[in-house]
Protein backbone atom coordinates (compact mmCIF):
# COMPACT_ATOMS: atom_id res chain seq x y z
CA UNK A 1 0.00 0.00 0.00
CA UNK A 2 1.52 3.34 -1.00
CA UNK A 3 2.70 5.50 2.18
CA UNK A 4 0.60 8.89 2.72
CA UNK A 5 3.55 10.93 0.38
CA UNK A 6 3.41 8.55 -2.38
CA UNK A 7 -0.70 9.14 -2.55
CA UNK A 8 -0.19 12.81 -2.29
CA UNK A 9 2.32 12.76 -5.19
CA UNK A 10 0.20 10.97 -6.97
CA UNK A 11 -2.68 13.09 -6.73
CA UNK A 12 -0.64 16.09 -8.01
CA UNK A 13 0.31 14.14 -11.00
CA UNK A 14 -3.32 13.56 -12.06
CA UNK A 15 -4.17 17.03 -11.10
CA UNK A 16 -1.56 18.45 -13.56
CA UNK A 17 -2.34 15.86 -15.97
CA UNK A 18 -5.87 16.61 -16.14
CA UNK A 19 -5.21 20.40 -15.81
CA UNK A 20 -6.59 20.76 -12.18
CA UNK A 21 -5.09 23.26 -10.12
CA UNK A 22 -1.49 22.65 -8.62
CA UNK A 23 -1.60 25.42 -6.25
CA UNK A 24 -0.97 28.39 -8.88
CA UNK A 25 -4.10 30.76 -8.99
CA UNK A 26 -5.15 31.48 -12.27
CA UNK A 27 -4.30 35.02 -11.94
CA UNK A 28 -0.90 33.83 -11.21
CA UNK A 29 -0.94 32.10 -14.58
CA UNK A 30 -2.26 34.87 -16.46
CA UNK A 31 1.03 36.92 -15.25
CA UNK A 32 3.49 34.32 -16.00
CA UNK A 33 1.84 34.07 -19.67
CA UNK A 34 2.40 37.95 -20.02
CA UNK A 35 5.99 37.42 -18.38
CA UNK A 36 6.80 34.75 -20.87
CA UNK A 37 5.46 36.99 -24.14
CA UNK A 38 7.93 39.55 -22.41
CA UNK A 39 10.99 37.51 -22.10
CA UNK A 40 10.39 35.98 -25.56
CA UNK A 41 10.00 39.67 -27.11
CA UNK A 42 13.28 40.81 -25.21
CA UNK A 43 15.38 38.08 -26.77
CA UNK A 44 13.83 38.59 -30.22
CA UNK A 45 14.46 42.83 -30.16
CA UNK A 46 18.13 42.14 -28.20
CA UNK A 47 18.77 40.68 -31.79
CA UNK A 48 21.11 42.90 -34.02
CA UNK A 49 18.47 42.90 -36.49
CA UNK A 50 16.18 44.09 -34.64
CA UNK A 51 18.00 47.90 -34.81
CA UNK A 52 18.89 49.95 -37.11
CA UNK A 53 22.32 50.69 -35.89
CA UNK A 54 23.46 49.30 -33.27
CA UNK A 55 22.00 45.90 -31.10
CA UNK A 56 19.84 47.07 -28.17
CA UNK A 57 21.18 46.48 -25.08
CA UNK A 58 19.01 43.68 -23.05
CA UNK A 59 17.71 46.94 -20.76
CA UNK A 60 16.44 48.46 -23.93
CA UNK A 61 15.36 45.41 -25.17
CA UNK A 62 13.43 44.32 -22.13
CA UNK A 63 11.57 47.77 -22.01
CA UNK A 64 10.72 48.42 -25.25
CA UNK A 65 9.13 44.24 -25.35
CA UNK A 66 7.19 44.81 -22.12
CA UNK A 67 5.80 48.39 -23.25
CA UNK A 68 4.71 46.35 -26.67
CA UNK A 69 3.20 43.74 -24.53
CA UNK A 70 1.19 45.57 -22.25
CA UNK A 71 0.27 48.17 -24.82
CA UNK A 72 1.69 51.09 -23.42
CA UNK A 73 3.79 52.40 -25.98
CA UNK A 74 6.12 54.28 -23.69
CA UNK A 75 9.68 54.17 -25.37
CA UNK A 76 12.78 54.27 -24.69
CA UNK A 77 13.68 53.65 -28.18
CA UNK A 78 11.47 54.97 -30.45
CA UNK A 79 10.18 52.82 -33.22
CA UNK A 80 11.71 54.53 -35.82
CA UNK A 81 15.12 53.60 -34.18
CA UNK A 82 14.27 49.88 -35.27
CA UNK A 83 14.79 47.83 -37.73
CA UNK A 84 11.67 46.10 -40.10
CA UNK A 85 12.24 42.80 -38.21
CA UNK A 86 11.87 44.82 -34.94
CA UNK A 87 8.98 46.86 -35.90
CA UNK A 88 7.15 44.09 -36.89
CA UNK A 89 8.08 42.11 -33.61
CA UNK A 90 6.68 45.32 -31.82
CA UNK A 91 3.45 45.42 -33.58
CA UNK A 92 2.69 41.36 -33.31
CA UNK A 93 3.38 41.50 -29.49
CA UNK A 94 1.30 43.78 -29.06
CA UNK A 95 -1.34 42.50 -31.37
CA UNK A 96 -0.85 39.53 -28.74
CA UNK A 97 -0.60 41.33 -25.90
CA UNK A 98 -3.90 43.40 -26.58
CA UNK A 99 -5.94 40.62 -26.76
CA UNK A 100 -4.11 38.25 -24.53
CA UNK A 101 -2.67 34.94 -24.95
CA UNK A 102 -5.39 33.15 -23.08
CA UNK A 103 -7.73 33.97 -26.45
CA UNK A 104 -4.91 32.81 -28.87
CA UNK A 105 -4.99 29.72 -26.36
CA UNK A 106 -8.74 28.93 -26.03
CA UNK A 107 -9.16 29.36 -29.55
CA UNK A 108 -6.37 27.26 -30.44
CA UNK A 109 -7.99 24.37 -27.80
CA UNK A 110 -11.29 24.86 -29.40
CA UNK A 111 -9.69 24.32 -33.15
CA UNK A 112 -7.79 21.27 -32.02
CA UNK A 113 -10.75 19.71 -30.35
CA UNK A 114 -9.13 19.99 -27.13
CA UNK A 115 -11.90 19.72 -23.59
CA UNK A 116 -11.11 22.66 -21.88
CA UNK A 117 -9.68 21.58 -18.29
CA UNK A 118 -10.96 23.22 -15.02
CA UNK A 119 -7.50 25.23 -14.48
CA UNK A 120 -7.94 26.11 -18.00
CA UNK A 121 -11.15 27.32 -17.49
CA UNK A 122 -10.69 29.11 -14.26
CA UNK A 123 -7.72 30.98 -16.01
CA UNK A 124 -9.58 32.46 -19.06
CA UNK A 125 -12.95 33.42 -16.88
CA UNK A 126 -9.95 36.05 -15.09
CA UNK A 127 -8.64 36.86 -18.67
CA UNK A 128 -12.16 37.34 -19.93
CA UNK A 129 -13.50 38.69 -16.41
CA UNK A 130 -16.11 35.92 -16.92
CA UNK A 131 -18.54 34.03 -13.96
CA UNK A 132 -19.21 31.36 -16.26
CA UNK A 133 -17.86 28.54 -18.04
CA UNK A 134 -20.22 28.24 -20.62
CA UNK A 135 -19.74 31.36 -22.63
CA UNK A 136 -16.34 31.32 -23.11
CA UNK A 137 -15.91 29.35 -26.01
CA UNK A 138 -18.38 31.72 -27.82
CA UNK A 139 -16.49 34.92 -25.92
CA UNK A 140 -13.09 33.77 -27.06
CA UNK A 141 -14.26 33.35 -31.03
CA UNK A 142 -16.31 36.41 -30.98
CA UNK A 143 -13.03 38.16 -30.08
CA UNK A 144 -10.96 36.98 -32.72
CA UNK A 145 -13.79 37.85 -34.92
CA UNK A 146 -14.67 41.37 -34.12
CA UNK A 147 -10.55 42.22 -33.96
CA UNK A 148 -9.83 40.74 -37.13
CA UNK A 149 -13.06 42.10 -38.85
CA UNK A 150 -12.17 45.84 -37.40
CA UNK A 151 -8.41 45.59 -38.64
CA UNK A 152 -8.78 44.53 -41.75
CA UNK A 153 -11.90 47.19 -42.74
CA UNK A 154 -9.22 49.87 -40.68
CA UNK A 155 -6.21 48.94 -42.94
CA UNK A 156 -7.87 49.25 -45.70
CA UNK A 157 -9.24 52.43 -45.17
CA UNK A 158 -5.88 53.92 -43.97
CA UNK A 159 -4.16 52.36 -47.16
CA UNK A 160 -6.70 53.71 -49.96
CA UNK A 161 -6.64 56.80 -48.43
CA UNK A 162 -3.09 57.34 -47.11
CA UNK A 163 -2.44 56.04 -51.30
CA UNK A 164 -4.99 57.98 -53.18
CA UNK A 165 -4.62 61.18 -51.34
CA UNK A 166 -1.07 61.10 -52.41
CA UNK A 167 0.72 61.16 -48.98
CA UNK A 168 2.59 57.93 -49.17
CA UNK A 169 4.09 55.32 -52.06
CA UNK A 170 1.74 52.09 -52.00
CA UNK A 171 4.02 49.75 -50.28
CA UNK A 172 4.69 51.93 -47.53
CA UNK A 173 0.94 52.98 -47.19
CA UNK A 174 0.17 49.26 -46.35
CA UNK A 175 2.86 48.68 -43.80
CA UNK A 176 1.72 52.16 -41.89
CA UNK A 177 -1.87 51.28 -42.99
CA UNK A 178 -1.03 47.53 -40.89
CA UNK A 179 1.15 49.09 -38.16
CA UNK A 180 -1.51 52.16 -36.85
CA UNK A 181 -4.50 50.14 -37.53
CA UNK A 182 -2.94 47.07 -35.06
CA UNK A 183 -1.51 50.10 -32.86
CA UNK A 184 -5.20 51.87 -32.70
CA UNK A 185 -7.08 49.01 -32.13
CA UNK A 186 -4.68 47.71 -29.49
CA UNK A 187 -4.71 50.92 -27.81
CA UNK A 188 -0.85 50.84 -27.82
CA UNK A 189 -0.37 54.24 -29.11
CA UNK A 190 3.03 53.38 -31.12
CA UNK A 191 3.42 55.44 -34.78
CA UNK A 192 6.00 55.48 -37.33
CA UNK A 193 5.72 58.69 -37.82
CA UNK A 194 7.44 61.29 -36.22
CA UNK A 195 5.97 63.37 -33.60
CA UNK A 196 3.19 60.45 -33.24
CA UNK A 197 0.02 61.92 -35.32
CA UNK A 198 0.87 65.84 -35.06
CA UNK A 199 1.36 66.04 -38.41
CA UNK A 200 -2.55 64.95 -39.45
CA UNK A 201 -4.37 67.14 -37.75
CA UNK A 202 -5.55 68.72 -40.72
CA UNK A 203 -6.59 65.20 -42.32
CA UNK A 204 -9.97 64.25 -41.45
CA UNK A 205 -10.53 61.26 -42.61
CA UNK A 206 -7.30 59.60 -40.85
CA UNK A 207 -8.65 61.76 -37.47
CA UNK A 208 -12.14 59.63 -37.95
CA UNK A 209 -10.59 56.65 -39.32
CA UNK A 210 -8.02 56.00 -36.26
CA UNK A 211 -10.19 57.45 -33.20
CA UNK A 212 -12.95 55.09 -34.28
CA UNK A 213 -11.01 52.41 -34.01
CA UNK A 214 -9.44 53.48 -30.73
CA UNK A 215 -13.19 53.67 -29.34
CA UNK A 216 -13.82 50.18 -30.72
CA UNK A 217 -10.87 48.79 -29.24
CA UNK A 218 -11.23 50.61 -25.89
CA UNK A 219 -15.37 49.79 -25.64
CA UNK A 220 -15.06 46.42 -24.62
CA UNK A 221 -16.05 43.07 -26.90
CA UNK A 222 -18.63 42.55 -24.99
CA UNK A 223 -20.35 45.69 -25.54
CA UNK A 224 -19.60 45.52 -29.65
CA UNK A 225 -20.51 41.66 -29.66
CA UNK A 226 -23.93 42.93 -27.74
CA UNK A 227 -24.59 45.99 -30.49
CA UNK A 228 -23.86 43.67 -33.51
CA UNK A 229 -26.26 40.72 -31.84
CA UNK A 230 -29.09 43.27 -31.16
CA UNK A 231 -28.55 46.15 -33.18
CA UNK A 232 -31.10 48.28 -31.91
CA UNK A 233 -30.52 50.70 -29.60
CA UNK A 234 -33.81 50.27 -26.91
CA UNK A 235 -32.75 46.12 -26.74
CA UNK A 236 -29.21 46.79 -25.76
CA UNK A 237 -28.69 45.57 -22.02
CA UNK A 238 -28.47 48.32 -19.67
CA UNK A 239 -24.75 47.61 -18.97
CA UNK A 240 -24.10 47.86 -22.84
CA UNK A 241 -26.07 51.38 -23.03
CA UNK A 242 -24.22 52.06 -20.19
CA UNK A 243 -21.13 52.11 -21.35
CA UNK A 244 -21.63 53.63 -24.98
CA UNK A 245 -22.93 56.92 -23.39
CA UNK A 246 -20.43 57.12 -20.54
CA UNK A 247 -17.42 56.57 -22.93
CA UNK A 248 -18.92 59.16 -25.50
CA UNK A 249 -19.61 61.58 -22.53
CA UNK A 250 -15.90 61.11 -21.51
CA UNK A 251 -14.82 61.65 -24.71
CA UNK A 252 -16.78 65.00 -25.27
CA UNK A 253 -15.73 66.19 -21.88
CA UNK A 254 -12.09 65.90 -22.26
CA UNK A 255 -12.78 67.25 -25.92
CA UNK A 256 -14.10 70.52 -24.74
CA UNK A 257 -11.97 70.25 -21.95
CA UNK A 258 -8.42 70.36 -24.00
CA UNK A 259 -9.87 72.62 -26.24
CA UNK A 260 -10.83 75.31 -24.31
CA UNK A 261 -7.34 74.75 -21.79
CA UNK A 262 -5.04 74.69 -24.66
CA UNK A 263 -7.15 77.30 -27.38
CA UNK A 264 -4.69 79.23 -26.47
CA UNK A 265 -1.49 77.84 -26.05
CA UNK A 266 0.70 78.76 -28.93
CA UNK A 267 2.61 75.67 -28.03
CA UNK A 268 0.23 73.02 -28.46
CA UNK A 269 -3.48 74.48 -30.35
CA UNK A 270 -3.08 77.74 -30.33
CA UNK A 271 -0.95 78.17 -33.46
CA UNK A 272 -3.68 76.06 -35.25
CA UNK A 273 -6.74 77.11 -37.27
CA UNK A 274 -10.14 76.13 -35.11
CA UNK A 275 -11.07 72.97 -37.08
CA UNK A 276 -7.33 71.55 -37.02
CA UNK A 277 -7.68 72.90 -33.15
CA UNK A 278 -11.16 70.67 -32.80
CA UNK A 279 -9.25 67.68 -35.04
CA UNK A 280 -6.35 67.61 -32.98
CA UNK A 281 -8.16 67.99 -29.44
CA UNK A 282 -11.10 65.23 -30.17
CA UNK A 283 -7.97 63.13 -31.34
CA UNK A 284 -6.28 63.38 -27.92
CA UNK A 285 -8.97 63.15 -26.06
CA UNK A 286 -9.66 59.90 -27.45
CA UNK A 287 -5.92 58.71 -27.23
CA UNK A 288 -5.89 59.78 -23.74
CA UNK A 289 -8.67 56.76 -22.61
CA UNK A 290 -5.30 55.07 -22.72
CA UNK A 291 -4.73 54.88 -26.61
CA UNK A 292 -1.44 56.85 -26.46
CA UNK A 293 -0.90 58.94 -29.45
CA UNK A 294 -0.50 62.49 -29.44
CA UNK A 295 -1.54 65.25 -31.55
CA UNK A 296 0.39 68.37 -30.07
CA UNK A 297 3.29 68.58 -27.76
CA UNK A 298 2.22 67.03 -24.49
CA UNK A 299 5.45 68.62 -23.16
CA UNK A 300 3.96 72.46 -24.01
CA UNK A 301 0.57 71.37 -22.14
CA UNK A 302 -0.17 73.48 -18.88
CA UNK A 303 -0.67 72.08 -15.80
CA UNK A 304 -4.94 71.61 -15.30
CA UNK A 305 -4.57 69.84 -18.88
CA UNK A 306 -1.92 67.39 -17.40
CA UNK A 307 -4.48 67.26 -14.78
CA UNK A 308 -7.46 66.63 -16.84
CA UNK A 309 -5.48 64.13 -19.17
CA UNK A 310 -4.02 62.16 -15.52
CA UNK A 311 -7.82 61.86 -14.87
CA UNK A 312 -8.77 60.86 -18.37
CA UNK A 313 -5.86 58.05 -18.50
CA UNK A 314 -6.25 56.88 -14.87
CA UNK A 315 -10.01 55.95 -15.67
CA UNK A 316 -9.39 54.73 -19.27
CA UNK A 317 -11.83 51.82 -21.30
CA UNK A 318 -13.94 49.33 -20.67
CA UNK A 319 -13.68 46.39 -19.25
CA UNK A 320 -12.73 43.19 -21.36
CA UNK A 321 -11.22 45.55 -24.04
CA UNK A 322 -7.54 46.44 -24.83
CA UNK A 323 -7.27 49.29 -23.09
CA UNK A 324 -6.27 49.83 -19.36
CA UNK A 325 -6.92 51.98 -16.54
CA UNK A 326 -9.20 51.08 -13.59
CA UNK A 327 -12.08 50.15 -16.62
CA UNK A 328 -15.05 52.59 -16.95
CA UNK A 329 -16.96 50.22 -15.55
CA UNK A 330 -15.56 50.53 -12.05
CA UNK A 331 -15.49 54.35 -12.52
CA UNK A 332 -19.22 53.99 -13.14
CA UNK A 333 -20.08 51.94 -10.13
CA UNK A 334 -17.86 53.79 -7.73
CA UNK A 335 -19.73 56.93 -8.85
CA UNK A 336 -22.82 55.51 -8.49
CA UNK A 337 -22.19 54.03 -4.84
CA UNK A 338 -20.79 57.26 -3.62
CA UNK A 339 -24.58 58.97 -4.94
CA UNK A 340 -26.27 56.04 -3.60
CA UNK A 341 -24.49 57.38 -0.23
CA UNK A 342 -25.33 60.95 -0.52
CA UNK A 343 -28.85 59.95 -1.83
CA UNK A 344 -29.21 57.75 1.54
CA UNK A 345 -30.05 54.82 -0.61
CA UNK A 346 -29.76 51.29 0.82
CA UNK A 347 -28.95 49.53 -2.53
CA UNK A 348 -26.64 51.06 -5.65
CA UNK A 349 -28.85 51.52 -8.74
CA UNK A 350 -27.58 52.09 -12.10
CA UNK A 351 -30.44 52.25 -14.72
CA UNK A 352 -32.90 50.21 -12.74
CA UNK A 353 -31.10 47.67 -11.58
CA UNK A 354 -29.76 47.09 -8.56
CA UNK A 355 -25.84 46.31 -8.19
CA UNK A 356 -24.33 43.11 -5.68
CA UNK A 357 -22.23 44.63 -3.17
CA UNK A 358 -19.49 42.46 -4.36
CA UNK A 359 -19.42 44.22 -7.65
CA UNK A 360 -19.15 47.75 -5.54
CA UNK A 361 -16.13 45.96 -3.26
CA UNK A 362 -14.66 44.66 -5.97
CA UNK A 363 -14.80 48.33 -7.66
CA UNK A 364 -13.45 49.94 -4.35
CA UNK A 365 -11.02 47.23 -4.45
CA UNK A 366 -9.48 48.08 -7.49
CA UNK A 367 -9.56 51.93 -7.23
CA UNK A 368 -7.58 52.28 -3.92
CA UNK A 369 -5.10 49.10 -5.13
CA UNK A 370 -4.14 51.67 -8.56
CA UNK A 371 -4.35 54.85 -6.17
CA UNK A 372 -1.91 53.43 -3.33
CA UNK A 373 0.43 51.62 -6.61
CA UNK A 374 0.32 55.01 -8.39
CA UNK A 375 1.46 57.18 -4.96
CA UNK A 376 4.22 54.84 -3.99
CA UNK A 377 5.45 54.99 -7.85
CA UNK A 378 4.77 58.67 -7.84
CA UNK A 379 7.11 58.84 -4.32
CA UNK A 380 10.19 56.16 -6.00
CA UNK A 381 10.36 58.61 -8.33
CA UNK A 382 10.36 61.84 -6.67
CA UNK A 383 12.96 60.38 -5.19
CA UNK A 384 15.17 59.37 -7.79
CA UNK A 385 14.63 62.28 -10.04
CA UNK A 386 15.05 66.27 -10.21
CA UNK A 387 12.17 66.51 -12.70
CA UNK A 388 8.93 68.54 -12.57
CA UNK A 389 6.26 66.57 -10.26
CA UNK A 390 3.51 67.25 -13.11
CA UNK A 391 6.30 65.04 -15.47
CA UNK A 392 6.47 62.41 -13.22
CA UNK A 393 2.88 62.29 -12.32
CA UNK A 394 1.99 61.78 -16.04
CA UNK A 395 4.86 58.84 -16.30
CA UNK A 396 3.62 57.21 -13.51
CA UNK A 397 0.00 57.53 -14.67
CA UNK A 398 0.57 56.40 -18.14
CA UNK A 399 2.36 53.65 -17.22
CA UNK A 400 0.14 52.50 -15.00
CA UNK A 401 -2.82 53.17 -17.18
CA UNK A 402 -1.37 51.08 -20.41
CA UNK A 403 -1.60 54.79 -21.91
CA UNK A 404 2.02 56.24 -22.89
CA UNK A 405 1.17 59.64 -23.15
CA UNK A 406 3.69 61.42 -21.30
CA UNK A 407 5.62 64.60 -21.07
CA UNK A 408 8.86 62.78 -23.24
CA UNK A 409 10.89 61.93 -20.34
CA UNK A 410 11.19 58.24 -20.48
CA UNK A 411 14.29 58.20 -22.12
CA UNK A 412 15.64 60.94 -19.66
CA UNK A 413 15.11 59.00 -16.25
CA UNK A 414 17.62 56.72 -14.71
CA UNK A 415 17.71 53.03 -14.55
CA UNK A 416 15.89 52.85 -10.93
CA UNK A 417 12.89 54.72 -12.03
CA UNK A 418 13.12 52.96 -15.54
CA UNK A 419 12.48 49.46 -13.54
CA UNK A 420 9.72 51.36 -11.56
CA UNK A 421 8.26 52.14 -14.63
CA UNK A 422 8.35 48.84 -15.96
CA UNK A 423 6.94 47.44 -13.10
CA UNK A 424 4.10 49.61 -13.53
CA UNK A 425 3.23 48.76 -17.23
CA UNK A 426 3.52 45.19 -16.08
CA UNK A 427 0.82 45.91 -13.50
CA UNK A 428 -1.39 47.67 -15.57
CA UNK A 429 -1.72 45.00 -17.97
CA UNK A 430 -2.05 42.21 -16.04
CA UNK A 431 -4.39 44.60 -13.33
CA UNK A 432 -3.27 45.63 -9.89
CA UNK A 433 -5.75 43.79 -7.71
CA UNK A 434 -4.86 40.72 -9.96
CA UNK A 435 -1.68 40.20 -8.57
CA UNK A 436 -3.01 41.28 -4.98
CA UNK A 437 -5.09 38.34 -6.03
CA UNK A 438 -2.39 36.24 -6.82
CA UNK A 439 -0.50 36.52 -3.74
CA UNK A 440 -3.22 36.14 -1.29
CA UNK A 441 -5.09 32.74 -0.37
CA UNK A 442 -8.99 33.25 -1.84
CA UNK A 443 -9.93 30.89 1.53
CA UNK A 444 -13.41 32.75 2.72
CA UNK A 445 -13.70 32.61 6.70
CA UNK A 446 -16.54 31.13 7.71
CA UNK A 447 -16.10 32.87 11.52
CA UNK A 448 -18.16 36.03 11.50
CA UNK A 449 -17.14 38.55 14.08
CA UNK A 450 -19.88 41.42 15.92
CA UNK A 451 -20.43 44.53 13.94
CA UNK A 452 -18.96 48.12 15.67
CA UNK A 453 -19.55 51.66 15.50
CA UNK A 454 -16.81 53.34 13.59
CA UNK A 455 -16.72 57.04 12.20
CA UNK A 456 -15.29 57.77 8.77
CA UNK A 457 -15.70 61.16 7.39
Amino acid sequence: MPSHGARRGLDMYRRMKSGGSVGVSPPALLAMGFLSLIIVGTLLLALPIASQSQSLSVFDALFTATAAVTVTGLAIIEPQQLSLFGQWVSIILVQIGGLGFVTFAVVSAITLGHRMSLRQQSLAQEAFNQTSTARLRNTAISVLRITVVIELAAILLLFLWWWGSGRLEPGTALYHAIFHAVAAFNNSGYALFEGSLSSFVDDGVTIAILSSVVILGGIGFPVIAEVMRKKQWRTLPPYARLMIVSALLLNLIGFAGIWLLEGRNPDTLGALGWADQARAAWMQSVSLRTAGFATFNMEAMDDSTTLLAAVLMFIGGGSMSTAGGIKLGTFVVIMAAVFAYIAQRKEVVIMSRTLSPDTVQKALAVVVVTTLTAVLALLLLTIFEDIAFASLMMEVIAALSTTGVTHGITAQLSTPSQCVILALMFMGRVGPLTLVYSLATRNRSRIRHPEMDFQVG
